[in-house]
């Protein structure tokens, strides 16, 4: 494994961006979802940087990077298209231990972006550790297509009900096997047929009854699917 997998709380964390291209705006982009405190500084902008600045109001300097401009910064990416700039950012960035980005340059990155799954508060994130950015997008890809955006709405029911369960259910492997049970019941078919009340009431009533393991009628989905391959199975 090349790199720790980690996700960063960067909620109005001052965040620096060098660089005011394409791939800058779509950085930018990327800790606006974070929520971070945003500053750019670059020598020029695009139209994509200066309608993002118009529209969240953040920090944004048309001039040349200065070393000062990481003083009180907690992450720093870098999206130039000069190679000199980017690697002095890096050693810089690097000596005073703030996390820095060099797009498409993993050498001189401390972290990586990976490509993303936004399920919020779900995420998956991928990556190949910059070996290939184009696999990596391949297999979003194909996760995205059967990862519903409900699984959102689900992991939001959730964790609003976990203070309850754990009142009744003291046990962590209790615990494990009843969201093991909700998860794949009827409450997540509701979340999933859009039925959010039906399973918030059936959740809570299950809370209510201190089952462990509810008691769910058996179900059982029956798909003519001919003496093919399974693979060949539709969506």
């Amino acid at each position: 494994m090349n790199y720790f997998p980690a996700f960063l709380d960067i909620k109005n964390q001052p965040c620096l961006v060098v660089g005011g291209g394409s791939v800058a705006a779509r950085k930018i982009e990327l800790l606006l979802k974070a929520g971070a405190a945003i500053k750019v500084v670059a020598s020029e902008v695009s139209d994509a940087v200066n309608h993002l600045c118009g529209e969240h109001g953040f920090d944004c300097e048309i001039r040349e990077f200065k070393d000062s401009d990481l003083k009180n910064i907690d992450l720093v990416i870098a999206a130039t298209d000069n190679s000199e700039l980017n690697s002095r950012i890096s050693i810089l960035a690097k000596s005073k231990h703030i996390p820095v980005n060099v797009v498409d340059s993993p050498e001189l990155c401390s972290f990586i972006t990976p490509s993303m799954i936004d399920r919020s508060p779900l995420q998956i994130a991928i990556s190949t550790g910059g070996a290939s950015p184009v696999l990596a997008r391949q297999l979003r890809t194909k996760l995205e297509s059967s990862i519903p955006a409900a699984y959102g709405d689900l992991a939001k029911l959730a964790g609003s009900y976990r203070d309850p369960v754990k009142k009744f259910l003291p046990s962590v492997e209790d615990r494990r096997r009843f969201w093991e049970s909700i998860l794949e019941g009827p409450v997540a078919e509701n979340v999933f047929s859009g039925r959010m009340d039906d399973a918030r009431e059936l959740l809570e009533k299950l809370i209510s009854e201190s089952k462990s393991m509810p008691d769910y009628e058996g179900e059982v989905n029956l798909v003519g699917a001919g003496p093919g391959d399974p693979d060949l199975l539709t969506f």
